[in-house]
């Protein structure tokens, strides 16, 4: 679960609703890193709009799509994925829609490391949709989002 205070800008999540945090915990580590692909994509366009010539965070959702369907784990190219992502985040400098995408890439590609990173993921990429969404709107925006990113590990986990 989310809260949000008046501001928009001191948007935090808290794990009150520990039926995503339960879920994450029962799903396998291949279907997490999936799951964290998945929900970075959505909110990849605000980095890439913003900033089309740094690749570092579609560099590390690479890097995790490449761990999924080798199954080759090469921690130093995890790691460097990771900081470069999250290096990119820090030169965006404001608190925005695109610095929320590149952290949530770089926690993403952590995952192939340690699967509860991607929960960092995803509520990075929640932080990157109320960044991106009117005052008014963003409370409902999140909440949407959460929904989506719960019921679609659901199903990959059926899937998978």
């Amino acid at each position: 679960m989310y809260n949000s205070f008046m501001e928009k800008f001191k948007f935090s999540v808290t794990h009150k609703d520990d039926s995503m945090v339960e879920l994450v915990r029962k799903t396998d580590h291949k279907t997490l890193a999936i799951w964290t692909v998945d929900c970075v994509e959505r909110v990849m366009p605000y980095f890439e709009e913003k900033y089309p010539e740094d690749h570092r965070p579609r560099n590390a959702i690479e890097a995790l799509q490449a761990w999924i369907n080798t199954g080759v784990f090469k921690m130093d190219d995890i790691r460097k994925a990771s900081l470069a992502s999250h290096a990119a985040a820090r030169e965006v400098g404001e608190d925005n829609a695109a610095r929320s995408t590149a952290r949530a890439a770089g926690q993403a590609v952590a995952t192939a490391h340690v699967p509860t990173h991607s929960i960092g993921a995803a509520n990075y990429t929640l932080q990157a949709i109320h960044r991106a969404s009117n005052i008014s709107d963003a409370d409902a925006a999140v909440a949407k989002e959460r929904d989506w990113q719960y019921n679609h590990l659901l199903k990959l986990g059926e899937i998978v």
